[in-house]
């Protein structure tokens, strides 16, 4: 998007399960270490929340050249990421993410411009916290990403009540 004192690009990782956004990272340029920064966030919020990737995940993306790089490459391949790639000019097998970046730049970048350059980082950060937190979603029966994923763990693994040995 443009700002003030240049374009500023940011990338999102999304969970398609729970729709949640993983990773996020903004860059004045679009070169591989925005969506490096994007997926190396992603990868420390699931190691934190107790969710680490694992096997068989997959990282879809479009053909851009900073997801076709080596460094990206071997960053999916280093953590056991298996890579998707879009076919040029689709944008049907990314219409999770389009409709995704749509509503960012919806209730986000046009309703608060102009932007000066990389306060777009810290509106970002306050948007994906709404996303995640407090926007309902029809897809996840109209509860927030965070609280559909946390709901789904929670049935997979149920803690013990406090105060009871298992």
């Amino acid at each position: 998007m443009a700002t003030w004192s240049g374009i500023v690009y940011v990338a999102f990782v999304v969970d398609v399960f729970p729709r949640v956004i993983v990773g996020w990272s903004a860059a004045t340029s679009k070169r591989s270490k925005l969506v490096l920064g994007a997926l190396d966030m992603a990868l420390w919020r699931r190691d934190r929340a107790g969710t680490p990737a694992g096997p068989g995940l997959v990282h879809h993306s479009d053909a851009g050249s900073e997801y076709m790089s080596f460094a990206f490459t071997a960053h999916l391949l280093e953590a056991g990421i298996d890579a998707s790639v879009g076919t040029v000019g689709d944008a049907l097998d990314n219409a999770l993410m389009e409709s995704r970046i749509g509503l960012y730049k919806t209730e986000l970048i046009k309703p608060r411009r102009p932007w000066h350059g990389l306060d777009v980082e810290l509106g970002t950060a306050e948007w994906v916290d709404w996303f995640n937190n407090h926007r309902l979603h029809s897809a996840i029966g109209d509860t927030p990403p965070h609280e559909y994923e946390t709901n789904h763990y929670a049935q997979r693994h149920p803690q013990p009540a406090a105060g009871v040995n298992a």
